[in-house]
Order: structure tokens, then C-alpha cells, then sequence
């Protein structure tokens, strides 16, 4: 095996590391996200295990992060949460999921 052939197994290892560590990273944060939307909904126990779930498994269609805001953001209109405080809280929550991701590393 030559030089270059490991260098671009290093690559294609690394980008497959990167690309596990976004969609774990997304998954979370989106379950995070839609844990806290459920407590401002009321939600409680099953159902709010179940919004959260739905917010992880919409995503696995593609969905970019303006459209999980937008959802959440559209589900909790009623209750004067604005999209901006939304997408706050879906920055706190992927500073969250990266936190809890590299402590399970260790």
C-alpha cells in the first residue's frame, strides 16, 4: 500500500467520523430540543417522549435545522414563544448534545 492510498483511507475515515458524529449530534439535539417544546407544551411522560422522537425521526428525511425550528417554533406559537427563542434554545441544545457526545467519549 502506498502513501497515498493510506492517506486517503485517513481521509475516508475521518469524513465517515465526522459524518457519524453530525447525525448523532443532530439526533440529540433535536431530542433535547423537542423534550424541552414538550414541557412548554405540557406535555408529559409518553407524550412528550413521543414529540421529541418525532422531531428526531422527521429529521431523518432531511430536514434542514430551519425546518425543526420551524416546526417547533410553529407548535409553540400559541404559547408566545417566538422562532428567535427557538432558535436559541436549539443552539443551547447542540452545545448540550456536543457536551454530553465528547463526555461519552472519555
Amino acid at each position: 500500500m502506498t502513501t497515498f492510498d493510506k492517506r486517503e483511507q485517513g481521509f475516508e475515515a475521518k469524513f465517515a467520523h465526522d459524518e457519524e458524529l453530525m447525525f448523532k449530534a443532530s439526533a440529540r439535539t433535536n431530542k433535547l430540543l423537542g423534550l424541552w417544546a414538550a414541557d412548554q407544551l405540557g406535555l408529559s411522560g409518553d407524550a412528550a417522549a413521543s414529540y421529541a422522537t418525532g422531531l428526531v425521526t422527521d429529521n431523518l428525511e432531511r430536514r434542514t435545522i430551519d425546518d425543526v425550528v420551524g416546526r417547533v417554533a410553529g407548535d409553540l406559537a400559541a404559547r408566545g414563544v417566538s422562532r428567535e427563542q427557538v432558535a436559541l434554545k436549539f443552539q443551547e441544545c447542540l452545545h448540550q448534545a456536543l457536551a454530553q457526545l465528547e463526555a461519552s467519549k472519555e
